[in-house]
């Protein structure tokens, strides 16, 4: 399993816009292959800054599988224009892990 750990800042709008264009969008990207589970965390101090969790089967299933299909530019599509800054995107393999 791999982690892909996305910080995405937004534009200066309504946090209700943001979060319901991004229920659109977790609509696609759930459809697709190797895709597992995501989950998207609000920013407490930073206005516009999430967190997008993505847990993927392999690299490649994001890198190659999700990001050169389709689908992306339909995941990107109700989100895109409300950035403000590119994603920064890394990619975490597991190491180590204990249930809270």
């Amino acid at each position: 399993m791999i982690l892909e750990v996305a910080l995405l800042k937004f534009k200066a709008v309504e946090t209700q816009k943001i979060e319901a264009a991004f229920q659109q969008a977790e609509k696609v990207i759930s459809q697709a292959r190797g895709y597992l589970s995501h989950e998207l965390r609000r920013c407490i101090e930073t206005s516009g800054r999430y967190l997008l969790l993505v847990r993927w089967e392999t690299l490649e299933a994001h890198t190659v599988g999700f990001r050169e299909s389709p689908l992306f530019q339909q995941w990107r599509g109700p989100i895109g224009g409300f950035f403000d800054a590119p994603p920064q995107v890394e990619h975490y393999e597991p190491m180590t892990a204990k249930r809270v």
